[in-house]
């Protein structure tokens, strides 16, 4: 094309020549073609193409000349424009289903007594997916980030590919990074990345369990205010569920949800049905979220209160949040926080309160803890020097400092049931039971007093200070034997009688203390536990290693006992409340205890005819003929009867009814077990 054509063509507004046009110059034209214009990419239909002419299209017009004249169908020969034309169709066609899905979704509202679809709001943030994204997500995602499942188009393979790499991954400055961030940096492959990689769904009260009509709204509200004045003000004063109302928690977490109101429906009695539609609830989203990577700290805080007030449920909801904390890299918010991210500061809250939660059970099951004594842990005076700290944090901390001084104990002395301390041992027990008298004139003082629950938090400094000068004491008679005991050496004796009078102190401070014994019920249920065990310590001891050898009275014994099952048979709870099983266990002990009391004093006086009915000293529990023949049948059946004349005499000489005493305590974990409570809890979890 000349000069002048070329002109003429770009006066009139016509587009460059394409590469078919090009192709029409006289190859042997030394002259360099001029640069093309930046203007669109010519329209060539498919005919002018075929004959390599230019196509021009006069104004007004759908066709060309060419196709004018020759009278056929001017179709375009741009790809683009192909893709242009099918995209509309293809808009167009889903539009159309989308407003049929509509019409179809709002009569199933409208015949379901629903709220009109207008009333479901988008997620925040987004204007829904985009149709072309939609059309190409497989099977594995929900739609909200989530997966379902291995998609059918690859068989089942969940070694996925990423289709494109993590951001971070190049923005990273870290030469020396996480094993397996390098090995997903050369995989690309999805499940082996370090970071989240789904996006928490948002909960919508609409697909709640309250909206699905399991529980009314008002009964919900009910439960939640009950929790948050009660149990949520004894962890903590209120930091472990921050959440001001119901609404927000649901807006939050659905698994939040069920989990503060399985907790206070287990609290309040004659919420039997209520328990059992939040029980399953919670159970079935723990079940369901269990492989998925998408959780939020409220998902957390959710594992955290099933672990601190169900039972049945609190060693793995325990574990299970410590491993997705670490997942979504809390055990780092400390550092940030002190680098000045204040946002962080929620974060690194909650990791405390996991520490707490992970001691809470390991101690409890006598099992390991799974966190250890990181940066954050080993700072935790200078988390409470940072501007957001309130109150309950103190006496969150006040716990961290705690446990921190009793996994130590727990590393120097083990948890082997068989090993005896040796008298080496006790030099550095003296070093812990002095941390422990330090950890509570430093902490009692800086516990304030809280409107909800008074002196608790001071008070319960105390009570968790006996509890540990327990715990570390009892170690004194670990691996002895009271069939053949041995010469106790003045330390070994020392620990023991500072172990019981610890057991006492316990039991009486609940008894004792006003806000402390109105507090039993909501408490969690590590101190449940520690009341249990300082009830069968104190039952143990007095039958294995009586007054020849230890400082313990029997008969205070039986009394403060009875007077702690006669607490928490009148306290205000649920049926199946852990208060319920302790008080039904520690009866069942201590009238086993009453009986062999009753025998081992006659068969010691002037009269040991068992055949003689009798009464325990004190008020105790009345011994009678019958009794005296059944236990000692019992122990002839089992198996227990020793080579010793007589079988009364002996069970005088320290042989034990055999459900009485069917471990010695001495473990560092005395081990959260059914038989500790009550038989019937071993199927706690198939009641709901």
């Amino acid at each position: 094309m000349s000069s002048a054509a070329k002109r003429t063509a770009s006066d009139a507004g016509l587009d460059a020549p394409g590469p078919a046009q090009r192709e029409t110059s006289s190859p042997s034209d030394p002259r360099p073609a001029p640069a093309a214009p930046k203007i669109s990419k010519a329209r060539a239909c498919a005919e002018c193409k075929r004959h390599k002419i230019k196509c021009e299209i006069q104004p007004g017009e759908t066709s060309c000349r060419k196709c004018i004249r020759s009278g056929i169908k001017c179709v375009a020969n741009d790809f683009s424009q192909r893709f242009v034309d099918d995209d509309l169709a293809w808009k167009s066609q889903a539009s159309a289903t989308i407003q049929q899905l509509q019409a179809a979704v709002s009569q199933l509202l409208r015949h379901n007594g629903l709220p009109d679809l207008a009333s479901f709001a988008l997620p925040d943030g987004t204007n829904g997916p985009s149709p072309v994204v939609s059309h190409s997500r497989s099977s594995q995602d929900d739609g909200r980030g989530r997966n379902s499942g291995p998609s059918s188009s690859n068989g089942g393979h969940l070694m996925a590919r990423e289709s494109s790499q993590d951001p971070n991954v190049d923005e990273d400055p870290e030469l020396v990074s996480a094993p397996m961030r390098s090995l997903y940096e050369v995989t690309k492959l999805r499940n082996l990345r370090s970071g989240p990689v789904e996006k928490p769904k948002t909960t919508l009260l609409e697909e709640d369990f309250i909206s699905r009509g399991y529980i009314s709204l008002q009964e919900a509200e009910e439960l939640f205010a009950y929790f948050s004045r009660t149990m949520n003000q004894l962890l903590w004063g209120g930091i472990s569920v921050p959440h001001p109302d119901l609404t927000t928690v649901r807006r939050k977490s659905t698994l939040l949800t069920a989990a503060v109101l399985t907790v206070a429906a287990l609290h309040i009695p004659n919420r039997t049905d209520t328990l059992n539609i939040c029980y399953n609830e919670f159970v079935r989203l723990v079940s369901s979220t269990a492989l998925t990577r998408s959780h939020t700290i409220d998902d957390i805080r959710a594992f955290c209160v099933g672990a601190f007030w169900l039972s049945d449920l609190s060693w793995k909801l325990s574990g299970q949040a410590v491993r997705i904390a670490t997942e979504m890299g809390l055990h780092q918010s400390f550092q940030r926080l002190t680098r000045g991210h204040a946002e962080e500061h929620e974060r690194a809250q909650l990791w405390y309160m996991l520490y707490v939660c992970d001691h809470h059970f390991s101690i409890a099951y006598g099992r390991p803890p799974v966190m250890h004594e990181d940066t954050a842990i080993k700072n935790y005076e200078t988390y409470l020097q940072l501007p957001q700290t309130a109150p309950g944090d103190i006496r969150l901390m006040a716990q961290v400092a705690l446990f921190v001084i009793l996994t130590e104990a727990y590393r120097t002395f083990g948890s082997d049931a068989e090993r005896a301390l040796t008298e080496e041992d006790f030099g550095q027990l003296r070093v812990y039971n002095v941390a422990v008298d330090q950890w509570r004139l430093l902490w009692q003082p800086r516990s304030p007093d809280s409107p909800y629950v008074r002196t608790y938090p001071s008070k319960g400094v105390v009570l968790h200070y006996h509890f540990a000068k327990f715990q570390l004491n009892s170690l004194a008679l670990r691996g002895l034997s009271p069939t053949n005991p041995p010469i106790f050496s003045m330390e070994r004796k020392e620990c023991a009688n500072t172990a019981i009078a610890a057991a006492m102190n316990c039991l009486e401070m609940v008894l004792e203390e006003p806000d402390v014994r109105d507090a039993i019920v909501g408490v969690p249920i590590f101190t449940h536990t520690m009341v249990t065990f300082s009830a069968v310590f104190l039952l143990k001891v007095a039958v294995n290693w009586h007054s020849a050898y230890l400082n313990i009275d029997g008969r205070q014994v039986r009394r403060t006992v009875g007077k702690v099952i006669e607490l928490l048979n009148c306290v205000s709870a649920g049926e199946r409340h852990l208060t319920r099983h302790i008080a039904r266990g520690l009866s069942k002990m201590l009238e086993r205890f009453n009986i062999w009391e009753g025998l081992y004093a006659k068969s010691n006086g002037p009269a040991t005819d068992i055949s003689t009915p009798g009464a325990a000293a004190d008020g105790g529990a009345p011994v009678h003929s019958h009794d005296a023949e059944r236990i000692a049948r019992e122990l002839e059946a089992g198996g227990n009867r020793r080579s010793v004349p007589g079988g009364v005499n002996a069970m005088a000489q320290g042989l034990p009814p055999p459900d009485l005493i069917y471990n010695m305590v001495g473990t560092y974990g005395f081990g959260l077990d059914e038989q500790l409570m009550d038989p019937s809890m071993s199927g706690f979890e198939y009641m709901f």
